[in-house]
């Protein structure tokens, strides 16, 4: 079912599935799909994701930015890949927030709404692909009836800062390769 709607959304768009300008760069999103990056949340397959990234927020005042993969509360959160946290942070809109680097410091993986912590997790700590980092939740300014995991990717500038960067759609990395045209 989700995998039909969100062949809807490509199949609107012409058939293509593309890197919109100036919210995605093609390379950056192939060179992360060539790693093979984990769907963050533990049970959740590829075919299930729904591009959210161009959603609507705050009343059409800005874009979405990232991809809202529904789950129980409590379903345990994956690191995309190996990597380093960069930062555990509590804000308002992302309430309990996870900001992970890969290897190269790169990109930046933006974990939101989460529950809570895995165990020891701390920050400048490794991580491995896989990992459990923290837990499904509603915090920040998620729906209390509606856990979620809010995950953004972000081309990271030369002063490598984990709250700035250019924004990737992350369903792009997991999207079903389609023929362009």
């Amino acid at each position: 079912m989700l995998y039909v709607a969100a062949l809807s959304l490509v199949l609107a768009c012409g058939g293509v599935a593309y890197a919109a300008p100036g919210t995605s760069d093609e390379s950056d999103v192939a060179r992360l799909r060539a790693r093979g990056l984990a769907v963050p949340v533990d049970g959740v397959r590829a075919s299930d994701l729904v591009d959210t990234y161009q959603q609507a927020r705050d009343g059409g005042m800005r874009a979405h930015e990232a991809l809202d993969i529904a789950a129980p509360r409590g379903t345990p959160v994956l690191a995309v890949e190996d990597g380093r946290i960069a930062k555990l942070f509590s804000s308002r809109q992302g309430g309990l927030t996870i900001y992970q680097f890969d290897p190269a410091s790169e990109f930046a993986y933006y974990y939101a709404h989460v529950d809570r912590y895995a165990p020891g997790l701390t920050e400048g700590a490794g991580v491995r692909r896989g990992q459990v980092i923290g837990y499904v939740g509603s915090t920040g300014n998620a729906a209390m009836d509606a856990p979620h995991l809010h995950f953004g990717v972000y081309r990271l500038g030369p002063e490598r800062a984990w709250w700035r960067g250019s924004p990737l759609n992350p369903y792009l990395l997991w999207a079903p390769l389609f023929n362009r045209r």
